[in-house]
């Protein structure tokens, strides 16, 4: 790591506490020859305490965070990122988990060590600030700004990053400590929560019975609308495709809903974020499941799955109709094939985005995260 995270064994008052429990426990008889992670590495000898020196404060007043990319592309999606967002200045940085070879795992720089703002939404050009950071909560970047990431990721003006975990202890004494005050936007920010979540209820209802074949189609419709690749789309198509599926939202609460997703694109939204808004999303619990069985049978990391796969892992044998002797295990493995081929832009395989979309459906008429984390797990042996 090439910023000050790197700089701990210099500041760590306790490392040489620790060292000389080390030194005791084992002792080599010639240093030079000893493996290099036994050997004493500390630069200092001083127990002195220095809060005032700049690398421990940002070491000690951080709040860690984990985060996923919000992307329909299998292989960002399934990106693991780890975060620190440092109090003293407001700085955050990002780095990923990379996978090399079966046993050794390298964390990389993702999103340099800078002061970064809102990209969009009601805080646009507004600095981060702890307040931000919670589970659920979306960081935006410009990729422009950001040369190294990768080129699927660039191809899109904005990078969504979601907070899928926190450290909810440094969370809690971070914010114990500071003091942020509630500003109008917090007051609008609430409104259109409000406007949302009202369109969601009108919807849920429509889709408790058949909510995975409603999103499943809506996924693949909105994306054939979507002629120039763009992930944006104007009203009218948007209203076209809700119509299409027999979605009925009044026209005012549309309205409403478009206003508050609509930005700066000029009259066009991201319709994935607009069916996220009004149709609603799974928790980030239910959703680190579903990352997890599309990453095991994604095992290339190509970002789709061919169907002969899916086939070969789904396993129906401890599925509810087949306990009960009133469906065989090829049954439910064939519905389940049907339903998400339904899903597919491709005949041949399936994208992370359709294999999403099965299981936002799916999550609808689940009330309880465990029963839906075992439906889950069950067949894919996670």
């Amino acid at each position: 790591m090439t910023d000050h995270l790197s700089r701990a064994v210099i500041s760590d008052p306790e490392q040489n506490l620790t060292t000389a429990r080390e030194d005791g426990a084992r002792v080599f008889p010639d240093s030079r020859i000893a493996p290099l992670r036994f050997r004493k590495r500390t630069l200092h000898e001083t127990k002195i305490r220095t809060h005032s020196t700049l690398t421990e404060n940002m070491l000690s007043h951080k709040v860690q965070f984990d985060g996923r990319i919000i992307s329909r592309n299998g292989r960002d999606a399934c990106r693991e990122l780890i975060g620190f967002f440092f109090i003293h200045d407001q700085s955050l940085t990002i780095y990923e988990y990379r996978q090399f070879g079966k046993n050794r795992t390298n964390v990389l720089p993702f999103i340099q060590k800078n002061i970064y703002s809102h990209q969009c939404g009601r805080r646009k050009g507004k600095q981060y600030q702890l307040g931000d950071f919670y589970v659920g909560g979306n960081l935006t970047f410009l990729s422009s700004d950001h040369p190294r990431l990768p080129e699927s990721i660039k191809e899109n003006k904005l990078l969504i990053l979601r907070i899928t975990n926190i450290d909810q202890i440094a969370l809690y004494s971070l914010k114990t400590d500071s003091v942020e005050h509630e500003d109008d936007i917090t007051s609008q920010e609430a409104n259109d929560r409000l406007v949302l979540e009202a369109v969601q209820d009108v919807l849920k209802e429509q889709l408790l019975k058949r909510g995975v074949r409603i999103l499943t189609g809506l996924g693949k419709y909105l994306k054939q609308l979507d002629k120039e690749g763009t992930g944006l789309l104007d009203k009218a198509a948007v209203k076209r495709a809700l119509q299409e599926f027999h979605l009925q939202v009044s026209e005012d609460a549309l309205e409403s809903a478009w206003q508050v997703l609509e930005g700066d694109a000029g009259g066009k939204a991201d319709y994935g974020e607009f069916t996220r808004a009004v149709i609603g999303e799974m928790n980030e619990y239910r959703k680190s499941f579903v990352r997890k069985a599309f990453m095991k049978l994604d095992f290339n990391k190509t970002g789709c799955v061919p169907l002969t796969d899916i086939r070969k892992c789904y396993c129906a044998k401890k599925h509810p109709q087949v306990i009960s002797g009133h469906s065989t295990e090829e049954e439910i493995k064939l519905s389940f094939l049907e339903t998400l081929k339904g899903a597919c832009s491709k005949s041949d395989e399936v994208s992370y985005g359709e294999f999403e979309d099965y299981y936002e459906g799916l999550s609808i008429g689940i009330v309880n995260d465990e029963d839906f984390v075992n439906i889950v797990r069950t067949p894919w042996g996670i």
